[in-house]
């Protein structure tokens, strides 16, 4: 009998090694890892800071380049200029991030107290939208923290710049290994059950 070649929709049972449960330890690692790198950020936050304006212009010339590839790509389309200015204004505030991070921090911290503060005022709104929603208070409050964090960070610029973005960036990776590490926790114990 010739065999059948199977659909590309069908359904086939995961091997074990294969199911996400099996890969535990690897979030567990993971998260153990951006646990490490946060307290190496939090001791030291001028560095940290550093490390994040560098990381941020790499990304702005990144994206320098994409722009100037699509202006060439479209130019027929008539916002060829348009197109070109957007990867040049990104190329040049990559190339004043990398070679004036201090400069950059200092516009970077600012732009973090602004977004905060409009991200909040946002997110109040959208909060009293939601009338008679479960959760609409902690919607409400998270606005509210985000605009008073805001306010705060603005009343201590620039004199914040060296540690702020530091702290931000060692808060996050934190927070990112806690949530890999009960992930990975989770996993394992349903891989447990399964068994």
């Amino acid at each position: 009998m010739p065999r059948t070649l199977s659909h590309p929709f069908e359904h086939r049972a995961a091997s074990r090694d294969e199911q996400p449960s099996s890969q535990w330890g690897w979030f567990v690692g993971l998260g153990v890892a951006l646990l490490a790198l946060s307290l190496i950020a939090f001791a030291n936050l001028l560095a940290a800071t550093t490390a994040k304006v560098f990381l941020v212009g790499v990304l702005m010339l990144v994206a320098a380049v994409v722009q100037l590839v699509h202006a060439f790509q479209v130019r027929t389309w008539g916002r060829f200029i348009l197109w070109l200015l957007a990867g040049i204004l990104y190329g040049i505030a990559g190339i004043l991030a990398l070679t004036n991070p201090v400069l950059a921090a200092v516009a970077l911290t600012l732009l973090l107290a602004i977004s905060l503060v409009v991200s909040g005022i946002l997110r109040i709104a959208w909060g009293l939208t939601l009338r008679g929603m479960p959760g609409r208070g902690w919607v409400i409050a998270s606005g509210v923290v985000s605009v008073i964090a805001g306010i705060v960070f603005y009343a201590s610029w620039p004199e914040n710049t060296p540690w702020l973005l530091g702290l931000v960036l060692a808060v996050d990776l934190g927070l990112q290994g806690i949530l890999l590490i009960a992930f990975g926790f989770d996993l394992k114990s349903l891989a447990r059950r399964a068994t």
